[in-house]
């Protein structure tokens, strides 16, 4: 269990699911059928949902290419976070948000996985935090031009490694978007 104190529940992090990031991402709908699914789920058992969104020169803030992809809808009530980094936590409000809300499990949503959600994942085990990854509802780009491999490659290097990182009074794994359990 997570080693911070007073920090019995679980939030869903929904991570850079924006159109300039989605946009050519592989298997993008059905990701981002997956987070729906999870953002249902979290609402209907009152679980908080922190929504992360990238800013950069490419993304300037109120550009299209900076927007949520239109299938997903943050509700006013549910935390926004701002970013300019690859880890949610560096330079953000992510930290108080979720002390705010007694939050100490994370599940781990979004894009792209060979950076924003590889580097969330580890920054917060490294504060203290449980870190899930569901495993079918995060995705990444084909940068393979560049030396990368291919993005199902990525994505499935990604849950197995994350599936069996650990660290002391943490937890960690990767399941799938139907797995997913808010209540334990």
């Amino acid at each position: 269990m997570t080693t911070l104190v007073n920090r019995p529940k679980a939030g869903l992090l929904v991570i850079d699911v924006q159109n300039g990031v989605v946009d050519h991402a592989h298997e993008r709908d059905k990701v981002v059928a997956n987070i729906s699914a999870l953002v249902d789920k979290a609402r209907a058992a009152d679980v908080d949902v922190v929504w992360i969104q990238h800013n950069n020169d490419e993304m300037p803030r109120d550009s299209p290419q900076w927007q949520y992809v239109p299938e997903l809808e943050r509700r006013d009530s549910e935390a926004l976070v701002q970013k300019e980094y690859g880890d949610s936590f560096e330079g953000t409000d992510l930290e108080s948000v979720l002390l705010a809300r007694g939050i100490g499990r994370l599940f781990v949503t979004g894009a792209q996985t060979d950076e924003c959600i590889r580097s969330t994942l580890h920054g917060a085990i490294a504060r203290g935090y449980d870190a899930t990854l569901v495993g079918d509802a995060h995705t990444t780009e084909d940068l393979s031009a560049y030396g990368a491999p291919t993005p199902d490659k990525v994505i499935a290097h990604t849950n197995l490694y994350w599936n069996y990182h650990r660290a002391p009074g943490r937890t960690a794994g990767t399941v799938k978007t139907e797995e997913v359990d808010f209540t334990v």
